[in-house]
């Protein structure tokens, strides 16, 4: 007992402390935002979303106690279980369409989106595969296989079809794989490939919805009342704050009911309406901080595999992040991207800190490591 309980006073010692507090603190401001912005439906949505903030937190405490490299040694299991739930969501009566993809699991008055899982998969699974090539990873006989591994979830997210989520999917990769110090040729290769692709994705696999909102992007006000109409509506409101905002809980768009989603995919807007610029920058600086830390423990990892862990959650926090705020305010065509900690989705936020929870794994072994080393050099004095 005594033992058991000495272990667990040195996890709790080992948890990265900095990392729980900006992704509470994050969490929280989150949470105050969509009560803000869930109009008739904003009890419901704060309840939900408080929910998975405490489930999640416990999940944390659970995770960071355990050994990435356990996960690792799932990788080939896991890596099954993610093919699995992208190919059952594809079957009509399993998998529910929302906004033109069918990429939706419900239960009753529960849905997510299995991609979200799947994010934690890949996270683990790759991290392992590019740790057991190692210096390896340029051969052609590796790289095929490592290219491989994306690439197989990705095709299924597009037969949903998710672009969005597959450029997710993507940049979490080229970053893993910066790190792992794949060659600029294969970079190179691979955007030259993208370049050529382009005419015939824009022909073949974008649906007109789709093209619609990148045409839009350029001249939102050819159709103010069609696909220019998030856009428009969305730049007004993160406009209309200024420096301080109109007030929590003040902002006109709360009263009118003209930006749609304001909960989840405009939520940022709502965000620079109520508190401005202010409130705009904060929530940069929130996320910056939260992903910066992460690199920070990956470059401070006891091994590669915990590097490449670290670095694919910060990259899905970095480029969801950035597309969203960019969507909000007129940079980038609207995707259904959501904002990391802010935008509402329950089984989103779990998922999100079940990531930071691997990360304080970790973080924590790196601790352990370096305690370690002091013990030895300790005894050899």
């Amino acid at each position: 007992m005594l033992e058991k309980t000495r272990k667990f006073r040195d996890a709790i010692k080992n948890i990265d402390f900095t990392l729980i507090a900006l992704t509470v603190l994050t969490a929280v401001f989150g949470i105050v935002m969509i009560s803000s912005a869930g109009g008739d439906g904003a009890v419901r949505y704060v309840i939900v979303q408080s929910a998975a903030l405490v489930l999640g937190l416990i999940g944390v405490v659970i995770i960071s106690i355990l050994d990435y490299d356990y996960l690792a040694r799932l990788s080939k299991y896991i890596y099954a279980a993610c093919i699995i739930l992208l190919v059952l969501v594809l079957i009509p009566g399993l998998g529910r369409v929302q906004n033109g993809a069918r990429s939706w699991f419900v239960f009753g008055p529960v849905s997510f989106q299995p991609a979200e899982l799947v994010k934690i998969g890949f996270v683990i699974t790759f991290s392992k595969h590019l740790s057991e090539v190692g210096s390896g990873l340029n051969e052609p006989k590796n790289m095929w296989k490592v290219a491989l591994h994306p690439a197989a979830l990705c095709i299924l997210m597009l037969l949903q079809p998710d672009f969005g989520t597959v450029v997710v999917f993507v940049m979490m990769a080229l970053a893993m794989l910066f790190m792992a110090k794949i060659s600029w040729k294969y970079l190179a290769g691979a955007f030259g490939a993208l370049l050529a692709a382009c005419p015939l994705i824009w022909i073949f696999l974008l649906k007109q919805y789709q093209k619609d909102r990148i045409i839009t992007l350029f001249n939102p006000e050819n159709d103010p009342t069609g696909s220019g109409y998030h856009v428009i509506q969305s730049k007004i409101a993160a406009g209309s704050g200024k420096l301080t905002g109109m007030g929590l809980y003040n902002g006109s768009s709360r009263y009118n009911n003209l930006l749609p989603e304001r909960h989840t995919d405009f939520i940022y807007s709502v965000i620079c309406e109520e508190l401005g610029m202010i409130g705009g920058v904060a929530v940069i600086v929130l996320l910056s901080a939260i992903i910066i830390r992460c690199l920070y423990i990956g470059l401070n990892a006891r091994n590669s595999e915990g590097l490449y862990i670290c670095t694919g959650v910060a990259a899905m926090l970095a480029f969801q992040a950035f597309e969203n705020i960019g969507m909000c305010i007129g940079l980038f065509p609207v995707t259904g991207i959501t904002l990391p900690f802010f935008s509402y989705g329950g089984t989103a936020l779990a998922v999100l800190l079940v990531e930071i929870g691997i990360v304080l794994q970790v973080s924590r072994h790196a601790y352990l490591k370096k305690e370690k080393a002091v013990e030895v050099r300790n005894t050899e004095k």
